[in-house]
């Protein structure tokens, strides 16, 4: 292998390690332990509880300083080592090697032609850093005894990395070495930064992401590169089946996870009878082409947060919207019912789309229950082939009546506009702001991720209003409605696709449309206003107040009780320390 690397403590300016009071650190610590376990803050009160917790962070940061494991020379000094190390170790090495490609930083560079479809990388279970090697470590007799390393599988794995970074003998050291001294992912932005994306819907999983990062380092504060950690593992991590196949674990893949992202589809896999990873060719490369691969179906928002990056052509770009059918509405119990055989909860969040057509079939279902009038509701509780109806809900050829098709889309509409004005910029203050030469990446990335949200809202105004139109026209003529028979009705969309393929790396926790909310996002902020329009709004866009939940009663229509009704997370311990948002996604584009 290449040459050694020589560990060292870094110093500070003066040339001595710094010197910190113990009583004073912990005193720090206690603080901002206390002050990120505190429940979520009121709306429109997170931004200051970010600067409070920031503030502290750049205290301890401070007294820390000079006190971190560096390594001599740079990054690109090691990637020779990694490639040595990883043909060594079983991999092939034989297609690519690393290389600088600009703004996207570093990827795989091919060596030859390679063909789609072709494998040309496989990596071995024993290069992996998994859960299970983590306890078979001098972390091991920690994990035993420690809950919240027993619960999260991505503190563990930071931490597993903090051990063999600080042993000179790791077996991953030439992959730890290869690894980014920073990311640029919103952990690492300046307060100036972050304040950009103030009025996105980032920004609210961007502040929680800060303060649960900072909890988790506070719980585990002796490890001072503990924030590295996080981020290497946030951006990298994946998920992989243990060893007899039976569970998933998390895992870091070593040179695999050097791939930048493309559109496409996933061409990763895990195969259990070799014990590898493997992958092929996303498409047809040419000798000294950079080689890609596809991370998922990711919005930007996502690739920003968890990865670092923004991807400018985005196919599976998207915008959040919360919707609920209000419990104090008069018919509240039959659209919940309605829902419920749809397999919807009465209150969801879902997106808008980057493309045509905007909206999913699982919300184009829920806006069509959403505006049914009482009548409507009961054709598709009682009427004739009332239970068949149901799953037509989804399909854009059977609207429930033109009136209902021109009140969901005149919502959508009304909606899409709404939202666009809560915004501080227009779109194109931001295409002004991008312009300017002196922009730090940061701060470019979060003025491109504002534009891009805005730029899916005035899409999803502008097809509300061409639909509302087009049945605008259908009712005014009189035209029939479209008759459909049994061998017409289409099931709602499956949008996760990935559940067709066998055993795959899997994404972690990404957004999933039609997810039931829970409590505590009642009070959150959306585009940086009080979500006034997002939980719980009648037919007609009217607002409404949020109302305990009340038992439905008994009635003709048998709804349940539970229907729309948000459960609150449990209290255990280690629910304090997580956010299943910062375990998303597997790594980062370019660094």
């Amino acid at each position: 292998m290449g040459k050694k690397s020589r560990v060292k403590i870094q110093k500070s300016g003066s040339g001595a390690s710094t010197v910190v009071s113990p009583k004073e650190m912990m005193n720090l610590i206690s603080e901002l332990l206390q002050k990120c376990s505190t429940a979520a803050p009121s709306a429109g009160k997170e931004w200051e509880e970010y600067i409070q917790i920031r503030g502290l962070v750049d205290k301890i940061s401070k007294k820390q300083k000079g006190m971190s494991i560096v390594f001599d020379g740079s990054r690109e000094d090691y990637f020779q080592d990694l490639l040595s190390w990883a043909q060594e170790s079983g991999a092939s090495c034989d297609s690519f090697t690393v290389a600088n490609f600009g703004t996207e930083g570093y990827g795989l560079r091919a060596t030859r032609d390679i063909k789609a479809e072709e494998l040309f990388l496989w990596i071995p279970r024993k290069m992996l850093m998994t859960v299970e090697s983590a306890q078979n470590s001098v972390l091991g007799p920690l994990y035993s005894q420690d809950r919240i390393l027993q619960a999260m599988g991505n503190v563990t794995l930071a931490f597993h990395l903090l051990c063999e970074r600080a042993d000179p003998a790791s077996f991953w050291l030439p992959y730890i070495r290869s690894l980014p001294q920073e990311y640029d992912t919103p952990l690492f932005y300046q307060q100036e930064e972050v304040q950009v994306l103030l009025g996105t819907q980032a920004v609210q999983d961007v502040l929680s992401q800060y303060k649960n990062t900072a909890r988790q380092y506070a719980y585990f504060y002796k490890l001072v590169q503990f924030w590295w950690a996080v981020s290497s593992v946030m951006t990298r991590q994946n998920q992989i089946p243990t060893e007899d196949g039976g569970r998933i674990t998390l895992a870091l893949i070593p040179l695999w996870d050097m791939c930048n992202h493309t559109n496409g589809l996933i061409t990763t896999g895990y195969n259990l009878e070799d014990d590898r990873c493997e992958c092929v060719a996303l498409q047809d490369y040419k000798e000294n082409e950079q080689i890609y691969i596809f991370y998922g179906t990711r919005s930007n928002a996502e690739f920003v947060i968890h990865n670092g990056f923004f991807f400018q052509d985005n196919a599976h770009d998207r915008v959040k919207i919360k919707l609920g059918v209000s419990k104090s509405e008069r018919l509240y119990a039959m659209k919940a019912e309605v829902l419920a055989r749809a397999g919807i909860p009465a209150s969801c969040i879902f997106a808008l789309h980057c493309n045509e057509p905007p909206i999913s079939a699982q919300l184009l279902a829920f806006l069509r229950v959403f505006c049914m009038t009482e009548e409507e509701l009961k054709d598709y509780l009682l009427g004739d082939r009332a239970v068949n109806k149901i799953f037509t809900l989804g399909n854009s050829e059977f609207p429930v009546s033109w009136e209902n098709e021109i009140k969901l889309w005149t919502f959508l509409e009304t909606r899409a506009a709404l939202l666009l004005k809560t915004y501080k910029t227009t779109s194109q203050e931001d295409c002004s702001m991008l312009e300017k030469p002196d922009l730090s990446l940061h701060a470019r990335v979060a003025i491109q991720l504002r534009l891009a949200e805005k730029q899916i809202l005035e899409k999803a105004s502008d097809s509300g209003r061409a639909k509302r139109l087009h049945f605008e026209k259908k009712l005014e003529e009189g035209a029939p409605l479209p008759r459909y028979e049994e061998s017409d009705i289409a099931l709602l969309e499956n949008t996760d696709a990935d559940a067709k393929l066998p055993i795959i790396l899997r994404k972690l926790e990404e957004v999933e449309e039609g997810r039931e909310m829970q409590v505590e996002e009642h009070s959150h902020l959306l585009n940086g206003e009080k979500d006034v329009y997002g939980m719980e709004m009648e037919a007609n866009g009217e607002p409404v107040q949020e109302e305990s939940q009340e038992k439905v009663g008994k009635d003709v229509y048998s709804t349940l009780d539970s229907i729309g009704s948000s459960t609150q997370r449990g209290q255990r311990e280690e629910a304090d320390l997580s956010d299943s948002r910062t375990e998303d996604d597997p790594k980062e584009n370019s660094e």
